[in-house]
């Protein structure tokens, strides 16, 4: 059952959400997010799965490339990353 960690009321709709993350110190906006949505405050909630996703492909991505400050993704190139990841882990 979901419970808002905000206002603690229990009722929310899914939707697609943009989120900004600070990740070790860099700013990852992350577009178009299957989240939870509290109906009464608007906070949005993602699943835990979700958020290790964005952070996965975060420490990929910046592996391979060099630093700056900001990033913009589609939540569907996460996604779509994530996938592959799990492929390799079932080889």
């Amino acid at each position: 059952m979901f419970n808002c960690h905000v206002c603690g009321h229990n009722a929310a709709k899914a939707e697609f959400v943009s989120e900004v993350f600070n990740l070790e110190g860099r700013r990852v906006l992350v577009e178009n997010i299957p989240a939870l949505v509290c109906e009464h405050c608007g906070e949005a909630t993602f699943s835990r799965e979700t958020t290790e996703r964005i952070r996965g492909w975060f420490v990929a991505q910046t592996a391979l490339s060099r630093p700056c400050r900001w990033m913009c993704l589609q939540w569907r190139d996460v996604s779509a990353w994530g996938r592959e990841l799990d492929g390799l882990r079932n080889l």
